[in-house]
């Protein structure tokens, strides 16, 4: 897929988009204070949401006795569930043109009334009900704030505003199993004063959201992507998939998703290869996360120079890398490091430069729509990843589970260099 080189050529579909102000500063680089503002709001609610993520595989197997196909379907509602609503956020944000943060709005305060909710949960369909509902908050959010980053930005620097804004969520996801090993060490009731703190993070990034992120509204002097523009609706959401390239990425991403084994799982292969003690397993997100913030930036620029659809295969390239040194006999000491650097470099090199790529051929009147559609795809993808591999698992083996899945994960990163998305046509590039 296109994105535009450190030359600043254009490509037909960046034809389609309105010409944006550079933001202020030295030759227009600087990133606008939207993206920013949201990244500062990914920041806190990651840390909230990180804390409950760290200890959910430990509370959920050790604590409440899941089975590994349990605990694979709790998963696959827990990450694939917003795929649900993705589409009717970013249906919601698109209507009416200025709707970005009050949708987003929405998604963040539904996320944060959910985890109370957890000290509440018990059983497998309370707990799948609460994750639920906390996986339709991010769903709502998701294309909406990734949409306001889209807008926010020129294409010649998309790449480095979702790059610096990945990193600043990864920053909340690094100190969010920090502060859940800390609260563990620190209580009786370890999960319980989790879930609290929790609660009241999510609330502050709401409240950080509410209050200085500004709402996105097209200017007088834009002039209109075209003559008539499609009108906000789900069917020309969906008619976006007509266009090569938006076609091309959504399938791509949907092959790769479904041999994308969840974090969570990842890091119990670790703890049973390792022995790791269960007061220490909160940790483990850390390494991921640390990898995630150091290369997400670089990597978002890289994708600004070179294409962001090689540094997206070249991020699946780096979890194949971790899959096989998990089912190598290798057990050095220095293993969970390895494995952990490739499994953030895995996400600094496709979950930003994804939507900036995706974004140079969606219209703005339909960016929040158009992204939730290639967000909806991954997340399916990874829904049905996560209950095929708990079952795999609990059928077959944890080793058995994983070599499949990397089988899986080799032969769709191989359809996806010869599918992967060229330079659209004009005609392609023309309203659906």
């Amino acid at each position: 897929m296109y994105v535009a080189d450190s030359r600043n050529q254009a490509s037909p579909t960046a034809s389609a988009e309105p010409a944006a102000r550079p933001p202020a500063g030295r030759h227009g680089t600087a990133l606008a204070p939207t993206v920013l503002a949201l990244g500062t709001v990914s920041l806190i609610t990651d840390v909230s949401s990180e804390m409950v993520t760290a200890v959910l595989p430990l509370y959920l197997v050790a604590g409440l006795g899941l089975s590994p196909l349990g605990f694979g379907l709790l998963d696959g509602v827990y990450n694939g569930f917003s795929a649900l609503v993705r589409l009717v956020g970013g249906h919601l944000a698109d209507r009416g043109g200025g709707r970005h943060k009050s949708v987003a709005l929405l998604g963040y305060g539904l996320s944060a009334l959910c985890k109370p909710l957890l000290l509440l949960a018990a059983t497998l369909p309370t707990i799948g009900m609460v994750l639920a509902a906390d996986r339709t908050g991010k769903g709502l959010r998701t294309a909406p704030r990734d949409a306001l980053i889209s807008l926010s930005s020129t294409p010649a620097t998309r790449g480095r505003a979702f790059g610096v804004h990945r990193a600043m969520d990864t920053t909340g996801a690094l100190l969010g199993p920090l502060a859940a090993f800390l609260i563990l060490r620190a209580t009786t009731d370890g999960y319980d004063a989790v879930f609290t703190v929790s609660f009241c993070v999510a609330a502050t990034g709401v409240l950080v959201l509410l209050l200085f992120v500004p709402r996105h509204r097209q200017e007088p002097h834009e002039p209109a992507a075209h003559d008539a523009p499609p009108r906000p609706t789900f069917r020309s959401a969906l008619a976006l998939l007509r266009r090569r390239e938006v076609r091309r990425t959504t399938v791509c991403a949907l092959l790769l998703g479904l041999a994308t084994v969840s974090d969570s799982f990842v890091y119990l292969l670790l703890q049973r290869r390792l022995g790791v003690p269960d007061q220490w397993f909160a940790l483990l997100p850390l390494g991921t996360a640390a990898a995630f913030l150091l290369l997400a930036a670089p990597l978002g620029r890289l994708a600004d120079r070179v294409g962001g659809w090689r540094v997206f295969l070249a991020g699946h390239a780096a979890l194949l890398a971790a899959y096989g040194l998990l089912l190598s006999p290798w057990h050095g000491t220095a293993l969970p490091y390895v494995v952990l650097a490739l499994h953030g470099g895995f996400y600094a090199a496709t979950d930003g430069v994804l939507m900036a790529t995706a974004s140079t051929a969606i219209p703005p009147e339909l960016r929040s729509s158009g992204l939730a559609v290639v967000q909806t795809g991954q997340a399916l993808a990874r829904f049905v990843c996560s209950i095929g591999f708990g079952a795999a698992w609990t059928a077959w083996g944890d080793r058995t589970a994983l070599g499949t899945a990397a089988v899986l994960l080799a032969a769709g990163a191989a359809v996806a260099c010869a599918f992967r998305p060229g330079t659209p046509t004009p005609t392609e590039a023309a309203p659906a």
